[in-house]
């Protein structure tokens, strides 16, 4: 029961940044109608602002988290108005294709920046808190219980602000029909801008979260990025509260998986097989996800 516990623990930290990234990608596609290729980008761009935020400007851990969001929901902004503005105008013909390859070609830039501006070599931000957690069997490093505890914070302000919130009710109007909220008098270029400046800041503290968990890297957005497409799909495509539950559930699946494999000594490999197994069990149970809505598609 004990190790049961452990692998419980564990799996909810690790589910609730999965949970985290992936609310993001879901904000952005649900608005936008957009699948943003380069959201693993963002996620590792945040770890390091959060790093060289703690390291030149003195700032605390929580402190290097809260810069990473705010420099990401800008730059998310400008990306917004400079670079995917073509896809709700006429400018381009082949919108979809067009928004595929500015958010790919986000991720092989910024990838590639980081390797020759921050050097390909792991750097590791300091603790947010020195120590370990015992409570009897259960052991937890206060890196990943506080990371856990930020994490919660966010996610639960940020389903707060979409259902409670004048803001938030606007982003859900033109999520829906873009037609509709703008008779209304909702502007939906405004929504789009604002829900990809919040997307990008969801996945910008989702990378300085788990920056002092685990180490940083050019390359540290990859495996979260393809985690978080499989989990909007599992917790339905445009669902912010079935990302939520599609991560935690991701990241228990992959827990509880690696702890009872047979084998040992091949159970990491096999991480990531758990969640597809998850996602195959999930689709042919419910076609839409958990939480999908089926009028939202792809324009």
């Amino acid at each position: 029961m004990s190790y049961f516990s452990l692998l419980t623990v564990n799996g909810l930290v690790v589910g609730l940044i999965y949970a985290l990234t992936a609310a993001g990608l879901t904000l952005v596609f649900s608005v936008l109608r957009v699948v943003n290729f380069g959201h693993g980008a963002l996620y590792m761009v945040g770890g390091y602002v959060s790093y060289y935020a703690i390291r030149y400007l003195g700032m605390p851990p929580l402190g290097g988290v809260v810069a990473a969001m705010v420099v990401l929901f800008l730059f998310g902004v400008l990306f917004e108005m400079l670079v995917m503005r073509p896809v709700y105008t006429d400018e381009v013909e082949r919108k979809d294709e067009y928004a595929i390859i500015v958010t790919f070609g986000l991720t092989i830039l910024l990838s590639n920046l980081a390797i020759v501006v921050f050097g390909p070599f792991s750097k590791s931000p300091p603790s947010f808190m020195a120590g370990t957690l015992i409570l009897g069997p259960l052991i937890l490093p206060y890196d990943r219980l506080i990371a856990a505890v930020v994490a919660i914070v966010l996610l639960c302000a940020t389903t707060w602000f979409l259902a409670r919130t004048s803001l938030g009710q606007a982003l859900d109007a033109v999520s829906q029909s873009r037609e509709s909220a703008a008779v209304i008098g909702i502007n939906p270029r405004r929504m789009y801008t604002i829900a990809f400046g919040l997307g990008a800041a969801l996945a910008g503290g989702a990378g300085a979260l788990i920056a002092p968990v685990f180490a940083l890297s050019p390359s540290m957005g990859d495996l979260p990025a393809v985690q978080a497409f499989i989990i909007i799909v599992i917790g339905g495509m445009g669902s912010v509260g079935g990302s939520i539950i599609g991560g935690i559930l991701l990241g228990l699946a992959q827990s509880w998986g690696v702890g009872y494999l047979p084998d040992p000594n091949r159970a990491l490999a096999y991480t990531q097989a758990f969640g597809a197994v998850l996602l195959i069990i999930t689709l042919l149970i419910r076609p839409t996800g958990l939480f999908g809505r089926s009028h939202l598609r792809l324009e």
